[in-house]
């Protein structure tokens, strides 16, 4: 404890007498002789020490002499990073001018729109926003959006919703016999109030063949706009060739995505697991007698939740009478009726 006293008091005497630099500089070798004899592997600078030399460094020019540990220019940063906290402290009280952040529930709602409506920008949601009262600047907006990541056009539930009325989807299905022969069939589906317009079912499909089936599904009524299908190479130039007589356009679903062409996939479940899963097909005839049965029933008796859960021919609501049971598709599934006595 002496040694100390002594010590800084010969630095007090040497700084009166005019010796400024020796006693700046006796001081900087002592502070990084201090961090040596810390008991670490690696010596490490702490806040104390970062100090030190950012005040030493104003005080004395030739500072940069005596610096030994880190670099001249790491104190020079020190002192920038220092500047920076403390006016960016500053800014960032309460009260002080600068544009206020914007508001969590703003961003989500923002955020919420642009999901919503992909085709609006930042003019129409800032429209939308000053219409609801909420005061925020179109830039503002423009930023939020940014940070989303918006879809190139509108998805498939968009455009099959816009497009419900003028819209068919088309696919195949397999049916084994107890032949062993596999025989195809061809389904044609509008999806405005889910009816199946035409199904065909040969054991050789080609182009040809389907290019017929969607003529025959169409000659007594009007042809619809867009055809749902997939990538199967069965739907070939013949195929195309009959679709633009019939002025239709083809919408292709992506490679290995059922789920674009969900309505006529969930029919071809339905045809299966209420019908045909129960069943032992015994040929061509015995398949066609079926699907005719199913058909009828699914057309006029079985309800839909896509429909408010009414059948795709309307049934009437009845409210008094008897309720009987009429057996359809051979008695697995039956129509429940009212019958005034």
């Amino acid at each position: 404890m002496l040694a100390l006293l002594l010590s800084l008091f010969r630095l007090v005497w040497l700084f009166g007498k005019g010796q400024r630099d020796v006693v700046l500089e006796n001081l900087a070798l002592r502070q990084q002789l201090s961090i040596y004899q810390r008991k670490q592997k690696r010596p490490r600078l702490i806040g104390g020490d970062r100090w030190f030399w950012m005040t030493i460094s104003v005080m004395w020019k030739n500072w940069r002499q005596a610096l030994l540990i880190v670099h001249p220019d790491t104190v020079v940063r020190w002192q920038r990073e220092r500047f920076r906290r403390h006016w960016g402290g500053l800014s960032s009280k309460p009260g002080r001018i600068g544009r206020p952040p914007i508001k969590r529930e703003i961003r989500r709602l923002i955020q919420t729109l642009a999901k919503a409506n992909p085709l609006w920008r930042a003019p129409r949601i800032h429209g939308e926003l000053k219409k609801l009262g909420i005061a925020v600047s179109e830039r503002t907006v423009s930023r939020v959006l940014r940070s989303i990541p918006r879809r190139p056009s509108q998805n498939w539930r968009t455009f099959l919703r816009n497009h419900m009325g003028e819209t068919v989807a088309i696919d195949f299905f397999t049916v084994a016999t107890i032949r062993l022969r596999v025989l195809f069939v061809f389904l044609v589906m509008e999806h405005g109030r889910r009816r199946v317009l035409h199904f065909g079912i040969t054991e050789h499909p080609t182009a040809e063949w389907t290019g017929q089936q969607m003529v025959e599904a169409f000659w007594e009524g009007e042809s619809k706009t867009y055809v749902i299908r997939d990538r199967d190479k069965i739907y070939g130039e013949e195929f195309r060739r009959r679709l633009r007589s019939l002025s239709m356009k083809e919408v292709i679903s992506g490679f290995q995505s059922p789920w674009q062409n969900a309505y006529v996939e969930r029919l071809i479940g339905s045809i299966r697991r209420e019908c045909l899963d129960h069943v032992v097909v015994l040929s061509h005839r015995h398949l066609r007698r079926l699907l005719k049965s199913y058909m009828d029933y699914y057309h006029r008796s079985r309800t839909h939740l896509g429909l408010g859960k009414d059948a795709p021919e309307p049934r009437g609501i009845m409210r008094q009478g008897e309720i009987i049971a009429i057996p359809q598709v051979g008695g697995l599934h039956h129509r429940y009726e009212r019958r005034v006595a």
